[in-house]
C-alpha cells in the first residue's frame, strides 16, 4: 500500500513539474515560494486519550492546518478492538485506511467495514466513530478541515454494544 502511495504521489507530482514548466507565470511564481519538508520523525507520537479513545490508539501528527491549507493531516493506529468515541468535524474529515481492518459508523446506520485503498468521507456535523476491526489492528490517514482553529467535537464513548453490532 506505501507503494501505491508514493507512485500516485510521484505521477502526481511529474503531472505538477510538466505543467509548471510548460506556463511561464507558474514557473515565476514558483521562485517566490519554495517547497519545505517535515522530517520524518520530527513530530513525537501521541497516545489516544483514554477520554477520546477505547482500547489502544496511537496518533502521529504529519501536517498542521496552516495559512497554506485549512486541514490537519495525522496517521491513526487502532490496535485490535481500539476506537474513537463518537465526534463530528466543522468542517469534515476524509479517512484513508492505509493498513488493516477497520469499522466505521455514522450515528444511526449500521457498522461498516473498510480496508486498505478505502476512503471515507465525514461530512461536516455527522456523528460518527471509526477504529479497527476487532481481532486486526488499523491505520489511517486523517485529513480533517478546520473552522476557527477548531477541528473535532467530541461526545460520549461508543459502547461495546454499538462496536460489535453488525
Amino acid at each position: 500500500m506505501q507503494n501505491l502511495l508514493r507512485a500516485i504521489l510521484l505521477a502526481t507530482a511529474g503531472q505538477a513539474a510538466v505543467a509548471c514548466a510548460a506556463d511561464p507565470q507558474i514557473t515565476a511564481q514558483a521562485t517566490v515560494a519554495s517547497q519545505q519538508i517535515a522530517r520524518a520523525g520530527s513530530q513525537p507520537s501521541v497516545t489516544g486519550p483514554a477520554d477520546y479513545f477505547t482500547g489502544r490508539a496511537r496518533i502521529d501528527p504529519v501536517w498542521p492546518a496552516d495559512q497554506h491549507i485549512n486541514a490537519s493531516g495525522g496517521l491513526v493506529t487502532f490496535e485490535p478492538g481500539a476506537r474513537s468515541a463518537w465526534h463530528t468535524h466543522p468542517a469534515g474529515q476524509r479517512l484513508v485506511v492505509v493498513s488493516g481492518v477497520g469499522l466505521t459508523q455514522e450515528w444511526g446506520k449500521p457498522v461498516q467495514e473498510i480496508r486498505p485503498g478505502d476512503v471515507v468521507w465525514c461530512p461536516a456535523g455527522v456523528k460518527h466513530w471509526h477504529g479497527a476491526a476487532p481481532a486486526t489492528a488499523m491505520t489511517h490517514l486523517a485529513v480533517t478541515g478546520t473552522v476557527e482553529g477548531k477541528n473535532v467535537t467530541w461526545m460520549e464513548k461508543v459502547t461495546d454494544e454499538q462496536y460489535h453490532a453488525r
